[in-house]
Order: C-alpha cells, then sequence, then structure tokens
C-alpha cells in the first residue's frame, strides 16, 4: 500500500513538472493546487491508471477530462481571486470544478448529461466541497441566471463563441473558451475592460470535444 502511494506522488510529481511547468504554467498557487486536489480520485475507475497521462480522458456522451495541462493552463490565464463568482460550462466528473472551487469565492457549474452532474456532484460531497452550486442544464449558449460573473470557463469547444458569455462578464472579468470547428481551434481569453467594452487575446491553437448544443455557424444554402 505504502509503495502504490509513492507511485500515485511520484506519477503527480512528473505530472506536474514534465507537462505543465513545461507548458509555461509558472504560478506557485497553480501548481501548488495541483498537488493538493487529487486528480485520480474525480477520474472514472476504468481510466485511474491513466489520471496524470498527458491526454483527455474520455466521459459519457462524448464528454472528456481536459488534459492536465490545459486544465492548469486555463487557470493560470484566467486569474482567479478568492473574491470571484465564477460560471463553469460542463462539470464533467468535478475536477475542474473542484480546481475553481479553492481559487475563487463560488461556482455555478451546468452540465447538461444527467449522470455526469451526478457524478460531479458525488465527487464534490466526498471531498467536502461546498462552495459550488451544481445544476444540470444546456448552458452551451449562456447561463445568465446567476450573472454577471467575475470569470467564465467553457469546457467544451464551441465552434461559435455567443455574445451571451462576454454580456455576463463583471467589469473585470475574464472568460476562457475554445472557439472554432475540428481542426482548428483556439484558446481565446476575453476580458470585460469596462461596460460592453471587450479584449480578446488568442492563446494558442488547440482541438477538443465540443459542447453539446453548441452555437453553430450560419451555413449559406443553395
Amino acid at each position: 500500500m505504502k509503495q502504490l502511494a509513492t507511485n500515485l506522488e511520484q506519477n503527480r510529481f512528473n505530472m506536474v513538472e514534465q507537462q505543465i511547468r513545461t507548458w509555461n504554467v509558472l504560478d506557485t498557487k497553480i501548481l501548488d493546487l495541483l498537488y493538493k486536489v487529487r486528480r485520480e480520485e474525480y477520474v472514472p475507475a476504468a481510466y485511474r491508471s491513466l489520471a496524470f497521462t498527458d491526454m483527455e480522458i474520455p466521459l459519457e456522451h462524448g464528454a472528456v477530462m481536459l488534459a492536465p495541462k490545459m486544465e492548469a493552463r486555463i487557470l493560470q490565464e484566467l486569474h482567479i481571486k478568492k473574491t470571484d463568482k465564477i460560471l463553469e460550462v460542463g462539470s464533467g466528473s468535478g475536477y475542474m470544478t473542484a480546481l475553481l472551487a479553492e481559487l475563487g469565492s463560488h461556482v455555478y457549474s451546468v452540465e447538461i448529461v444527467p449522470t455526469l452532474c451526478n457524478m460531479a456532484k458525488i465527487n464534490l460531497q466526498v471531498h467536502d466541497i461546498s462552495n459550488v452550486t451544481l445544476e444540470e442544464g444546456d448552458a452551451a449558449q449562456g447561463w445568465p441566471q446567476h450573472g454577471p460573473y467575475d470569470a467564465i470557463v467553457l469546457t467544451g469547444s464551441t465552434p461559435v463563441l455567443p455574445e451571451s458569455f462576454q454580456k455576463s462578464l463583471n467589469p473585470g472579468g475574464r472568460l476562457f473558451a475554445i472557439v472554432g470547428e475540428d481542426p482548428l481551434m483556439e484558446a481565446m481569453l476575453i476580458t470585460c475592460v469596462a461596460p460592453g467594452v471587450y479584449h480578446s487575446k488568442m492563446l494558442f491553437e488547440t482541438c477538443t470535444a465540443p459542447l453539446r448544443n453548441a452555437l453553430q455557424p450560419q451555413r449559406f444554402t443553395f
């Protein structure tokens, strides 16, 4: 048992040092958090041996857990403060939710798949994370119910980013989204610099599964 625990910690250390640091995630607050919130405890049992691998882990209905370096990079880009009210679109297994909850004041997390919503709920309860409101619903095109927010993160991609998300930001609020269609998607950070004024920054190219019911581009029909 002791050997197993040692291996786990070694694998966690390797994940942080070899995958995450090398992807320019150097914020010690984020790196420390990855040691504190135990990723393997949020991974479906069938994939637990892959918890620290540089890959997306399949969840139900086409959803995925993002690769560890992507999760860490998102957190670093969002610069979450202890006072922040956060919207997460796509709860998945609840791991990203737990990370956001550790950094911010309160997380509103919305999941469209009932079994995943339940999985996230159980995982968060087991770890006594109470500053999260988990809701079952379709937030792919916005979730203004608890807005405005200080930070918004979309955990799946969207071909077109609905304006409703940036309109749900407080001044100073940040939005992380992966926008585009396979094979070309771009991670973006949008900041509300003043009421109704937004600054968009392209971060890097990537590719991940789309949100269910994501906004589609208008297609020409003849």
